[in-house]
């Protein structure tokens, strides 16, 4: 059975991060996301409702799993067993940042590999950070996130106004 991590903040999970999802659900027995609880950011969901929201969004996905972790992601993918871990690319911007962090996972832990998926076309320009930006200013985010996400980023954005 292989076993593959998926880590990320997804702060939100983005049309991007699914796609990523569901094509590695298609590699691997098990796909684990990993959802990062990283303390020097301020995040717009707290780590419990990013893993609700990803629960909710991938229900349908069978051998996904959700779990939140703290740390390295070459120690959470020791934690699950995992023998790679899954990153996605958007553009060759992300590639220098990702290799290097590929090439000190494997230092870490030669015996777990990194495996990069570039993202959709439909999808290359979209991050979660640019979501937010949208959202703040009322924009319409839709076409960026499933609608369950869209509601909970436009009912936190209202709260966070208040």
């Amino acid at each position: 059975m292989t076993i593959a991590v998926y880590p990320g903040s997804f702060d939100p999970v983005t049309y991007g991060h699914l796609d990523v999802i569901e094509r590695a659900s298609k590699l691997f027995d098990t796909i684990i996301v990993g959802v990062l609880n990283n303390y020097k950011k301020s995040p717009l969901f707290s780590v419990e409702e990013r893993v609700n929201i990803l629960e909710e969004v991938t229900k349908d996905i069978p051998n996904v799993k959700i779990q939140p972790f703290t740390g390295l992601s070459v120690n959470f993918a020791k934690e699950c067993n995992a023998k790679v871990i899954v990153r996605g690319l958007r553009a060759i911007t992300d590639f220098e940042y990702e290799l290097q962090m590929a090439q000190t996972n494997r230092v870490l832990a030669h015996d777990i590999d990194t495996m990069f998926l570039t993202t959709s076309l439909e999808y290359a320009y979209l991050s979660s950070t640019t979501v937010k930006e949208v959202a703040l200013f009322g924009g319409n985010i839709e076409k960026f996130v499933p609608p369950v996400v869209a509601t909970e980023i436009n009912n936190k954005m209202k709260q966070q106004k208040l």
